[in-house]
């Protein structure tokens, strides 16, 4: 049986996307991922060109809200925050008996320069996602 996960952050644009897309292709055979939002918004297209470029569309997603997933019953085995430190507070919580975990991504949204200033940094935020759901999985 999969476990489930549910990635979350503020407006489910980015980070959380992007966490559910690796968890799914890396480790989709023993996890079945998704991911939701406090004040759910539209992708960022960064984020959306970053999975572009490791072979990975998640054009087609759609962003969710956490208190509409609670709504409908779904229920997880882990949540995983991926708000930085400094949105804590704004980080949404699933309200469950559930095993929380909290790792700190930079928001994409809140990059500044140039686009491919931003795209860099995107890069970055998107590599670092990779590598904790490669460490997270072991």
């Amino acid at each position: 049986m999969k476990k489930k996960v549910l990635f979350v952050c503020v407006h489910n644009s980015a980070r959380s996307q992007m966490a559910e897309a690796f968890l799914n292709e890396i480790a989709g055979c023993r996890y079945e991922a998704e991911s939701a939002g406090l004040e759910p918004g539209l992708l960022n297209p960064l984020a959306v060109e970053a999975m572009k470029e490791v072979g990975i569309d998640i054009s087609g997603k759609s962003t969710k809200g956490v208190l509409a997933l609670y709504k409908e019953g779904r229920m997880y085995d882990y949540v995983i925050q991926v708000c930085d430190d400094l949105q804590g507070g704004r980080c949404p919580v699933f309200p469950s008996e559930v095993e929380m975990i909290h790792w700190s991504f930079s928001d994409p949204s809140g990059f500044e320069g140039s686009y491919d200033e931003k795209m860099e940094f995107t890069r970055k935020i998107r590599d670092s996602i990779r590598e904790k759901i490669e460490e997270w999985v072991k």
